[in-house]
């Protein structure tokens, strides 16, 4: 009888894939942020944190190191484009390349650090889940009778 996967073990693909799922998405938020306001707000931050979870979820366990890496390198990256191709969508209109990406990363900052503690979270969450699994079930051993306990063969 095969054991049902829980929710954290589900997790089976490569970092890789998953590293570049998470940019293609979190490009197309910017995109689709910018078609709707005309700058970076909101609606990217909760798409970030959304896609932070998924990798989490999706990874495979030998590269959790590559996703729980990525999420401050993937709104570095994203921002550094950002400020070298448009830096007025995440600064103000005047700023350099190297203020914009501080600027945004800065305005952001709370999105970040949700998707990072979350991506984490899960992580670990994972790691635990795949530990407890590897150990097999807890044996269970009976109490052992207190020294001055009588028991029915005693009496």
């Amino acid at each position: 009888m095969a054991r049902a996967r829980t929710l954290w073990e589900e997790g089976t693909e490569p970092g890789r894939l998953v590293a570049a799922l998470g940019i293609a998405v979190a490009l197309t938020a910017v995109l689709a942020d910018l078609a709707v306001h005309r700058e970076i707000t909101w609606l990217f931050d909760l798409a970030f944190v959304a896609l932070c979870v998924t990798m989490a979820l999706r990874v495979r366990q030998a590269d959790f190191f590559t996703v729980g890496v990525l999420p401050p390198l993937l709104m570095l990256g994203i921002f550094s484009l950002l400020g070298l191709a448009s830096p007025g969508v995440i600064a103000a209109k005047g700023d350099g390349t190297v203020q914009a990406v501080v600027a945004g990363l800065a305005h952001h900052s709370g999105a970040l650090i949700l998707g990072y503690a979350l991506c984490l979270g899960v992580l670990a969450m994972r790691q635990h889940v795949y530990r407890k699994r590897a150990a097999g079930p807890a044996q269970i051993v009976p109490p052992r009778p207190r020294t001055g306990d009588r028991t029915l063969l005693d009496r």
